[in-house]
């Protein structure tokens, strides 16, 4: 069975990532969604669930989500991640979410609301998900430093406002995500 979840969707800056997981051994206990689990306790799963999952990433670039729109960049990202894992297309599937963005090939998918939270296997990939992007966004060089996205992520937070204000827009930012739109080139509108 393979898990898939992704994390980002909703960020005005970064990459969308998801991860599609495949249980090898037994998962550690205690997995559930990623969102309510504090940052270390999501660290701690971490190397187990590299321990016990193979997990392929598919990520999603800014730019990519701005010239396909969310949609067509969510499909792509899972596309990417079932080719990353090498996902037989009779496999069992369970998606976090009520929409299916496997390609139509893959016959034994099932979408479910919160499977992030009832399925160790999507719990998995949640959290392997969170904490590959998370470390990601936070270790970002050079000017992207000034962005602070260490705190917020990519996420729309009132610091990443009082950057966006003060720095305008990086080539990691969302252009197309309305409230990063005010921020082009310094103009706050």
């Amino acid at each position: 069975m393979i898990g898939i979840d992704e994390v980002g969707r909703g960020c005005w800056a970064g990459p969308l990532l998801i991860v599609a997981a495949r249980q090898k051994s037994e998962l550690p206990s205690g997995l559930k969604d990623s969102k309510k689990l504090s940052a270390p306790r999501r660290e701690s799963f971490y190397e187990k669930i590299q321990n016990t999952c193979d997990a392929g990433e598919g990520w999603v670039s800014a730019l990519e989500i701005d010239q396909l729109g969310l949609t067509a960049a969510m499909t792509l990202g899972v596309q990417r991640a079932l080719n990353a894992i090498m996902a037989h297309h009779d496999e069992e599937i369970i998606m976090d979410g009520l929409i299916n963005y496997c390609e139509d090939s893959y016959q034994n998918v099932t979408c479910v609301a919160k499977a992030d939270d009832l399925y160790p296997i999507v719990s998995a990939a949640s959290i392997y998900a969170k904490v590959t992007r998370d470390r990601y966004m936070a270790t970002l060089p050079g000017d992207y430093t000034k962005y602070q996205f260490s705190r917020h992520v990519g996420y729309g937070t009132k610091i990443h406002m009082d950057m966006l204000a003060l720095h305008g827009v990086s080539d990691q930012h969302r252009l197309s995500f309305a409230p990063v739109k005010r921020y082009q080139m310094g103009n706050v509108q």
